[in-house]
């Protein structure tokens, strides 16, 4: 034979033998269900949601740039910027109108102009103010306009601007030189020379409107723990409303149960022998209380969450898709987390969800503890949004998105990673049932939902906000405390206001109310409130007329003012009560959907209180109002230090309008009284420390929607439950083999700080 056709035929067993080489290798692997199916596109990404979407680090850099060219003062960039100076104080997105945006995405209409809304503050002028400007349009702004009277009413006074990080460092810098007066007193209290004292502001400032004073609580400060659990028992009073930070002085101090005119005659009570000091040792690094180091070796990894095939659901730009549900999604830098045009099959059920405050009330007999009560909101809910530790904040394989804002600076920054998105299994069946009469099957449904989440960090306080999308066609809206207590030094009758919780440490009573807005549009803009609830009718029994039998029956009414539509906290309220189009469903049912509350809020600030108006929104669990443009939010930024003249006064919303056939939106409070406990340290759990609230549907379909889920599992006694073809459930043993491979561990959330 040819010696090239022996090498032809050579190459050939070759080939073959490495082809079947390669069969018998593959044969036994996972499937080719292991690999990546990109989740079924619903409907087209047209970019409609980025109407909503927040401002890109390119627009606020344009926004900036705008502004130091067309406003004709001089501005200093706020990290930097004295009270007597004009700076830009915060960039964000301006909404459009409703009625704007609802032409552009239901009705062709034209896509809304993209503007932004620029908060400055202007200390350099004859009447010191804040002023707000919408500026547009973007990307390339060619105009700004004043819009602060048309919000507010009059102009915003200056003393109600929240205090700045500039602000802070120069309160510190007075405070250290304060300290400098009372060397031997600190060296005896606390064996420190003031430096290593950590300073903590508390809030509102002062009694009256005008006023800008503050209580600031001194503890001891460990590195990598946090000192909130340490008060050295040491509080100052600084007065810091003055334009010029030399005139700022210290007013009063506090030490243990004591008051005092200065940090000398601080220093002289002590050495006259006129002052109790209680020595407080500076502790170890690893014995400090409330220290979150591990205290055991790392032991064998826990469950790990993740999606054979890739994620199910889908996020582009502003918006997530999950099995029918659509939802944008953003943070405001103030308020926080903000979703639009939540739908479900492509009708929208929701316009607007957003969390509008957050609410901390302490009590304490030390005068910073009983003086507090922090408005979250006035501090950056979403501004201190940081980046989410993959795998314990969020699932490992969770998308993590990022999240830019313009505040304090004319620099944009990102908190990278701040937001995720998962699907996440309840391990629990959303429905189910075991049939052992009449015919044998088995039937159900796993609880898998859709998770939007964001953490916030406010001082020592860490908010998880968590927006669940269900297949049952619920949105869930939850939210958790966890992080540490705050605390006060333990003197005299202190456990009156909370439990002793280390040495010298009062965990302190608060408590925490959170507010919500709800811009329901339920088969269509137009709604009514109904309610109904349960009664027992006493009536004699048809069949058996000597005897009588309490049957329960529904009692069913519609709500016609604002004034009946509005639950005061802590009070009872009608089990149902349903948002209703008036269209009804196959069974003759008005389509509805559920406001349900699962709260246990403390008690709300007595309304002989002057500031309680600034917080009237705490008044109710939940309030029906019109939509109005002019009512976009139920606080603002500026009620924290005039709480006495509030800028925006919920209660005045309701002024008793009909609820009937018009654009309504639920303001729903919900929260709870934290005593602090032993089992606060090191830190607060999220067990038994979450509320909110369910939007359910109620007559709005013909049947659940999730029957069309493609999760669902159904196998009769005659069949092979253990073949993949009759049971889903079969099928997972192949795709269990379908590990992902997990991106490296990697955290950046320091780089902002």
């Amino acid at each position: 034979m040819h010696m090239k056709t022996v090498l032809i035929l050579l190459v050939l067993a070759l080939a073959t033998i490495f082809a079947l080489v390669c069969v018998l290798l593959t044969r036994g692997r996972a499937p080719s269900t292991c690999q990546h199916q990109p989740p079924e596109q619903e409907d087209p990404d047209d970019g409609q949601s980025l109407v909503f979407a927040d401002l890109t680090p390119e627009e606020l850099a344009q926004v900036v740039r705008y502004l130091q060219g067309n406003l004709g003062v001089q501005l200093v960039d706020a990290s930097r910027a004295k009270p007597s100076d004009n700076c830009i104080a915060s960039v964000d997105v301006q909404v459009p109108a409703k009625a704007e945006v609802l032409r552009f995405l239901d009705g062709g209409g034209a896509r809304p102009r993209r503007e932004a809304l620029a908060v400055l503050y202007f200390g350099n002028q004859p009447d010191p103010n804040v002023t707000e400007y919408v500026v547009g349009p973007l990307p390339t702004p060619v105009y700004h306009r004043d819009v602060t009277v048309q919000k507010y009413g009059g102009k915003v006074p200056y003393h109600r601007r929240p205090v700045t990080g500039k602000e802070y460092v120069d309160i510190n810098a007075l405070i250290q030189r304060e300290l400098r007066k009372a060397p031997r007193f600190l060296a005896a209290c606390c064996e420190s020379d003031g430096t290593d004292l950590a300073i903590l502001t508390t809030a509102p400032r002062g009694f009256k409107s005008g006023d800008r004073v503050t209580w600031f609580v001194l503890f001891r400060g460990v590195a990598g723990t946090g000192y909130y659990l340490s008060p050295v028992g040491l509080e100052v009073l600084v007065e810091h409303g003055d334009l010029h930070v030399s005139r700022w002085r210290l007013r009063k101090v506090f030490y243990n149960g004591q008051y005092f005119a200065s940090t000398g005659d601080l220093e002289h009570a002590f050495e006259s022998n006129l002052l109790e000091v209680v020595r407080i040792e500076k502790p170890q690094a690893e014995a400090v209380l409330g220290s979150m180091r591990p205290r055991r070796p790392p032991g064998t990894p826990g469950p790990l969450q993740y999606e054979p095939q890739g994620p199910r659901y889908s996020v582009r730009n502003n918006r997530v898709t999950f099995q029918g549900w659509s939802i944008a999604f953003g943070m405001n830098p103030n308020t926080g987390p903000r979703l639009f045009d939540i739908r479900l099959r492509g009708e929208r059920i929701v316009y607007e969800l957003s969390l509008q405050e957050a609410l901390a009330l302490y009590g304490s007999n030390c005068p910073g503890g009983m003086s507090t009560r922090y408005f979250d909101g006035s501090f950056g809910i979403g501004r201190f949004a940081y980046e989410l530790v993959r795998g314990l904040d969020c699932p490992y394989t969770a998308t993590y998105v990022d999240r830019h804002y313009l505040v304090e600076s004319e620099t944009p920054k990102t908190n990278q990673n701040s937001l995720c998105i998962f699907e996440h299994d309840a391990a629990l069946p959303l429905r189910r049932h075991f049939s052992d009469s009449h015919s044998f099957y088995y039937g159900g449904l796993r609880k898998n939902t859709l998770v939007i989440r964001a953490v916030s960090t406010l001082i020592n306080y860490d908010y998880i906000w968590d927006f669940m999308f269900h297949g049952s066609g619920a949105v869930e809206v939850r939210v958790h405390a966890t992080g540490y207590i705050s605390s006060s030094f333990l003197h005299g009758r202190g456990t009156d206001y909370g439990n002793r919780v280390g040495p010298h440490t009062l965990g302190t009573m608060h408590l925490h109310h959170i507010h919500y807005k709800v811009d329901l549009d339920v088969d269509g803009q137009l709604n009514s409130l109904e309610t109904q609830d349960m009664e027992y009718e006493l009536v004699k029994d048809p069949w058996s007329m000597q005897h009588t039998i309490e049957r329960p029956y529904l009692r069913r009414e519609r709500l016609e003012r604002e004034g009946e539509a509005a639950f005061l906290l802590n009070t009872p309220m009608p089990r149902y009560l349903s948002f209703t189009s008036s269209k009804p469903n196959k069974w003759g049912h008005l389509r509805s959907y559920r406001v349900q509350i699962v709260s246990f809020a403390g008690e709300h600030l007595p309304h002989s209180s002057p500031m309680e108006r600034s917080i009237s929104w705490g008044r109710y669990q939940l309030a029906v109002t019109q939509r109005k443009e002019e009512e976009p939010t139920s606080t603002s930024v500026y009620n924290q230090n005039d709480p006495w003249t509030p800028t925006v006064v919920f209660a005045d919303f309701i002024d008793n309008e009909t609820i009937t056939n018009e654009d309504l939106v639920a303001w729903i409070t919900v929260g709870f009284l934290h005593v602090p406990h032993a089992e606060d340290v090191p830190n607060t759990v999220t067990v038994g420390n979450g509320v909110g609230f369910f939007l359910r549907p109620y007559n709005y379909f013909d049947e659940d929607p999730s029957v069309n889920s493609p999760d669902s599992v159904y196998f009769s006694g005659e069949q092979d439950a253990g073949a993949c073809g009759a049971n889903l459930l079969a099928c997972l043993p192949p795709a269990a083999a379908c590990a992902p491979r997990l991106p490296p561990f990697r955290y950046g959330g320091f780089l902002n700080l």
